[in-house]
Formats: structure tokens, sequence, C-alpha cells
């Protein structure tokens, strides 16, 4: 499933949140951007159209959606072309990326560092 960079912040309040009417994730969006109803109400029928979120009632006269898709699911059909894209396909690319960019603090070094033992590990005794 292919969604926009919009269609993914309104996926994010959706795992967030839970259930949502387009009028909640329009009053959390305007938080952060200025954007239309009706154009928040366009991406939920889109998403709603990709089956990434489903109607599950009304409140009042509007209804409620929750997500369809979890995004564990998503981020693991995103992630391939993201690195596909941005880093020649090579995940050691987008790590480096990330280590010279200063964006890991000690904590994330430490469970990184502890995590490719566990993963040298498992290698090793294949």
């Amino acid at each position: 499933m292919k969604l926009s960079d919009f269609e993914l912040d309104v996926m994010k309040f959706f795992w967030q949140q839970g259930e949502c009417s387009a009028k909640q994730i329009h009053q959390w969006i305007c938080q952060d951007k200025d954007v239309a109803y009706n154009t928040v109400k366009t991406i939920i029928d889109r998403l709603e159209e990709k089956q990434a979120i489903k109607r599950t009632g009304k409140q009042g006269r509007a209804l409620v959606f929750e997500a369809a898709v979890t995004q564990e699911s998503l981020t693991s059909s995103v992630l391939p072309n993201f690195i596909k894209r941005f880093f020649a396909g090579k995940t050691g690319n987008l790590i480096t990326h990330l280590i010279e960019d200063d964006k890991l603090s000690a904590e994330d070094i430490e469970y990184l560092q502890q995590y490719l033992n566990e993963k040298k590990a498992k290698l090793d005794k294949k």
C-alpha cells in the first residue's frame, strides 16, 4: 500500500488515538499546520478507499473511523522503498547516515550494539 506523506500523517493519529472522526483529525492536524477541513476529509476518504482505515460507527452525524492496518505492517512495506530510493538499497548506508548525523543518543548506540551482538550470535549458530 502506497501512502502520501500527508496520508501517513493522518494515519499516525489513527494509530495513536484509535477511533476518530474527520473533525477530530482536522483539529489535531491544525495544531501543527493550517489545513482546510475539506482537505482532511478528502485524505480520510482516500485512506478508506485504500482500505487503510475502516468505518466503525457514528458520533452524532459524524462518521468514525479506525486504522485497518497496523503501523508495523505499513512500515515493512514502506521502508524497503525508502532505503532503495535514498540509500541505494543498502541498509548500511542508512545506518551510517544516522550515525554520522549524530542522530543517535548513547542509549541508542547501546541498544544497537546489544541488538547487533544478538543478531551476530544467531548468524554464528547457523
